[in-house]
This record gives C-alpha cells, sequence and structure tokens, in this order.
C-alpha cells in the first residue's frame, strides 16, 4: 500500500523527473507508459455501459480525493481514504464479482489479434453482406423477430455450444427459413462463425443495463448482453415494429434506417475500409442512439 501511496506523492515524482535518464531508459520509460495507457483503456472500453463503470468513477473520484488531500495536508481526510482504498479492493472484488468475471472472460476469448484477409476473403464478405441485408430486409418488411450473431475475434464456443448445429453456408434463404415463426428454429440466436452459419437456437447472456428503454425486450437485451462480453456484432430485427438495431462493444444502435445498417455491416466488415470512415459512421449512429435515450 506505501508503494501505491507514492504514485500520489509530488516529492516521488520530482525526484523521478530529476534523474538523469539514458535514451535507452527514457525509451524504456515511454514504453512503460504506453503498456499502462493502452490496458487502462482496454479496461475502460471493456466495462463501458456495465455496471462496474460506476465502480470505476468512484475509484476516480478517491484518486482526485486523495491528489487533493495530499495538496492541501489533509492529514486525517488522506488517512480515511488510505483505510477506504484498503478495504475497498476486497468490498469490491465481492461485489462487482459478475462484472470482473466476465471482463476476464472477454480477454480469455480474444483468439485471433492477428488478421490477414485475402481478395477472396473480401469477396466472401461482400457476399455475406449481401445476404444479411436481404435477410434483414424481408424479415423487417414483415415484423419476423431475428437475432443474428456476428463472430469476431473473440471466440463464442461457449454460446455456440448451446444451440443447434447446422455449420451451413451462408445465404439470406437460410436466415429468413430458420426465423420464420413457429419453426423449430426461430427461437433464440443464430451465430454466424467465419464463413459458416454455426448455430441455430442459441442463448446469449442478458444485459444488466438498467438504461434500456423498456420498448426492448428479451431479443435487445440479449444482443446486448453478449455485446458487453465480447467483441461480437449482433443483427436484431423487431417482431413487433419491424426496427432493424446492431450492437458492437457495449454500443447499442436501434432503429436504424436501411442505408445506416449498409453503411454499419459495410464499415465494420470489409477489410478495404479505412478507419476514419467507419469512425464517422459509429459517430452517427452515437448521436441518434444519444437522441432515443433521451425520450
Amino acid at each position: 500500500m506505501n508503494d501505491f501511496n507514492q504514485i500520489f506523492n509530488l516529492q516521488y515524482w520530482q525526484e523521478i523527473i530529476q534523474l538523469n535518464l539514458t535514451p535507452w531508459r527514457l525509451f524504456i520509460a515511454f514504453v512503460d507508459i504506453g503498456l499502462i495507457t493502452f490496458l487502462i483503456y482496454k479496461a475502460l472500453r471493456s466495462v463501458q455501459g456495465t455496471k462496474l463503470m460506476t465502480l470505476v468513477r468512484g475509484v476516480l473520484l478517491f484518486i482526485v480525493l486523495k491528489i487533493v488531500s495530499g495538496w492541501l495536508g489533509l492529514g486525517t481526510f488522506e488517512w480515511l481514504l488510505n483505510q477506504v482504498i484498503t478495504y475497498g479492493v476486497i468490498a469490491a472484488v465481492i461485489v462487482f464479482q459478475p462484472e470482473i468475471r466476465r471482463g476476464l472472460e472477454s480477454l480469455g476469448r480474444t483468439t485471433n489479434i492477428f488478421i490477414f484477409n485475402s481478395t477472396d476473403d473480401n469477396q466472401k464478405k461482400s457476399s455475406h453482406i449481401k445476404a444479411y441485408e436481404k435477410a434483414v430486409d424481408y424479415m423487417s418488411g414483415r415484423k419476423i423477430g431475428a437475432l443474428i450473431v456476428l463472430e469476431q475475434s473473440q471466440n463464442l464456443d461457449e454460446y455456440i455450444s448451446t444451440g443447434i448445429k447446422l455449420h451451413a453456408a451462408i445465404s439470406a434463404e437460410l436466415l429468413i427459413n430458420i426465423f420464420i415463426p413457429n419453426t423449430p428454429l426461430h427461437d433464440g440466436a443464430v451465430i454466424i462463425q467465419g464463413d459458416k452459419i454455426a448455430v441455430a437456437s442459441a442463448y446469449l447472456p442478458l444485459t444488466e443495463n438498467g438504461r434500456i428503454p423498456k420498448e426492448f425486450g428479451t431479443r435487445h437485451r440479449a444482443a446486448i448482453g453478449l455485446s458487453e462480453v465480447s467483441d461480437a456484432i449482433t443483427l436484431i430485427v423487431s417482431e413487433e415494429t419491424g426496427a432493424i438495431s446492431i450492437t458492437e462493444n457495449g454500443e447499442f444502435h436501434p432503429d436504424l434506417s436501411k442505408s445506416e445498417f449498409h453503411d454499419f455491416l459495410i464499415k465494420n466488415l470489409e477489410e478495404s475500409v479505412k478507419p476514419k470512415h467507419r469512425s464517422k459512421i459509429l459517430s452517427k449512429l452515437a448521436e441518434k442512439r444519444g437522441k432515443v435515450n433521451e425520450k
């Protein structure tokens, strides 16, 4: 705990700055800072939209208070904060155990860090996008509920094991037939793994995010729940309204137009798209989601 408290000690940092570092040691210091920054960023992204984000805000508040109390020389208040930090970590692990477990599972399911796609792969992706658009457009017009999960870098075998195995080629016709009401496979989620429809009728984890509007049912909550514990993209068609929605990385993009749906698939599934174009569509969808939450 003494080592931790040194982080908030101004004299400690002044001593470090005054050290005559060699270029190599300076480089190592920058790498060290970069790794810490990256880990903090990934941790914040993984807890965004979950109850664990409340804990993160609390920790940040305590850090600010501890720095301020150190500057002002508030000895008693600083001692109290030290006690809270010491025992608060243990309490937080117990209270937020499910969220912490999900975060660790999310890291453990990351299997494809380096992905290299050929021209043939991009052609397949293009045909898959057309299949998704055709199927979703058909089901949206007829208010046929659908839940289609597209596996990304994180493995979804845990959820694939809950469904009925198909291992079939991706086609709009098959996706439509799976979700036709009162058929054996229509209930649950379809999971796409690679260039195959891996399973149908799979079960997904429900979100515990209380900010989701009540008009969105189990299908939407399952899609959001999966996006909170993996990097999968999920396509949803509402059976009540026929509205098209998408979830990814804990973000919920509801009631998309056909053009927005098309743009999202292109920006996220085609390798040839530039990152700046992808950020534009995500920003537009984020603005739209904010307007929906305000209603």
